[in-house]
């Protein structure tokens, strides 16, 4: 058994807290292993010329993802106040993230500082630096959400440096890029020998586009290449970041006119999203399309990676009440969404990335996290403490009707987002915890 890489006694305290209100011995076990999983195993935490430095990897594959990493820590930022170590930490996390984004916007994945990647091969502009180079418009909302929920969670600001401002005008401008309003920019990317999603259609450049305001982002969060360039989950949450990005500035740095250029592209983005991405469904009504090419075309789908149709309440980017999200939940959580998995004892989406019919704890969890409804939420606790098969940790995915055949068994962020749950119905739902099977 390793070491473990990071200890917060405010975290700790925590999951002694939170444990003490679950009745139930698993699930107590199960969130007493996954809350402080990215802590225990991923965190490489130090300081580079007395500054804190954070390099905190996925899990299994020794490589830090913008998207993974800012949400392996997000369930922690409660506890900043309490822990100054853990505040530095995260610290030294953002900073790492602004030096990987001024290195190359367009990277999903990074290296511990020059190295070796496996897929240096890959035809697009690979540096020692990267681990991976495809193109999602989530990895660089995340980076913003991480450091905007820092800015509300904390009063360090060494963070918020020339430097962090700079990554994230590159970011802003690379969004602006990808809107592929006149040509469509630098970014293009194939890989040899590989399987449909793991390369882009049109030698590299993905499939046509019509521009309508909407930014391109050639891969989802499942790191699969989009059908259609416009994936909606991400600008609903590019949106959203924009509009923390813009407060961040104006706040700190009193840049009023990158403040009002972040909100002026989230405006755009909203609008588009509005006009072009409400779809009509046979059954479900009208719903949020999962991708769309400015043409006309729709993909009608829900993968489990998040940002997700489903998920898009959890990140602020609709109201859980809205009725286009009502219609749009209801057909993601259904066997009309064809990445929507079933058995006698479980469901849940599953994704393109780990073919049919795989379902994600991660899905099981969002549909929790997204839920009002105690009966719904309690029968999505039953089936995540009944998958894990003995582990006592979340996977990246199992099969429907035999949970011993599971992807990933070290997969941090959909266990401290297990932990997120938990903590949450302790705060919100007490009595869901107290309940015995």
């Amino acid at each position: 058994m390793q070491a473990q890489k990071f200890n917060s006694p405010a975290v700790n305290a925590h999951i002694q807290k939170i444990s003490s209100q679950i009745s139930d011995p698993d699930l107590r076990q199960l969130f007493s292993q996954c809350y402080p999983n990215t802590l225990d195993t991923t965190v490489v935490f130090k300081t580079i010329n007395n500054l804190p430095d954070t390099f905190v990897i996925t899990g299994d594959i020794h490589a830090m993802w913008l998207r993974d990493s800012a949400a392996q820590v997000w369930p922690y930022l409660l506890h900043l106040p309490q822990d100054p170590q853990l505040t530095a930490m995260i610290a030294g996390l953002i900073r790492r993230h602004s030096a990987c984004i001024l290195i190359d916007p367009y990277a999903n994945a990074f290296n511990d500082g020059p190295g070796h990647s496996e897929w240096m091969s890959d035809h697009t502009a690979m540096l020692p630096e990267l681990h991976e180079r495809k193109w999602e418009l989530d990895s660089l909302c995340y980076a913003i959400r991480l450091a905007h929920g820092f800015w509300q969670n904390s009063a360090e600001r060494t963070p918020f440096d020339s430097q962090w401002l700079a990554a994230m005008k590159l970011a802003v401008a690379t969004m602006q890029v990808q809107q592929r309003k006149q040509q469509r920019g630098p970014y293009s990317f194939t890989r040899s020998g590989s399987w449909q999603a793991d390369t882009l259609a049109c030698d590299g450049w993905g499939n046509p586009s019509k521009p309508v305001g909407l930014i391109a982002s050639m891969f989802r969060p499942s790191d699969d290449a989009t059908v259609f360039p416009f994936l909606v989950p991400s600008n609903f949450f590019a949106v959203v970041s924009l509009r923390q990005l813009a407060a961040m500035v104006d706040a700190l740095f009193g840049d009023s006119a990158f403040a009002s250029q972040c909100q002026a592209l989230a405006d755009e983005v909203a609008a588009a999203l509005q006009q072009c991405a409400i779809v009509q469904h046979p059954k479900h009504g009208v719903v949020y399309a999962f991708e769309i090419d400015g043409y006309g075309s729709a993909l009608l789908m829900d993968d489990a990676n998040i940002p997700s149709l489903l998920s898009l309440p959890y990140l602020g980017a609709i109201a859980a009440d809205d009725p286009v999200y009502i219609n749009t939940r209801r057909f993601a959580l259904s066997t009309d969404n064809p990445w929507f998995f079933k058995s006698d004892q479980f469901e849940g989406n599953g994704s393109p990335h780990t073919l049919a019919p795989m379902i994600w704890p991660m899905s099981i969890i969002m549909r929790a996290l997204t839920s009002d409804q105690d009966d719904e939420i309690s029968h999505c606790l039953q089936m995540l403490k009944t998958s894990h098969a003995s582990t006592w940790l979340m996977h990246e995915s199992f099969a429907p009707d035999q949970p011993a055949r599971f992807t990933r068994s070290w997969f941090a962020w959909a266990n401290t987002l297990f932990g997120e749950l938990i903590s949450k119905l302790a705060q919100n739902r007490p009595h869901l915890l107290l309940k015995k099977d």
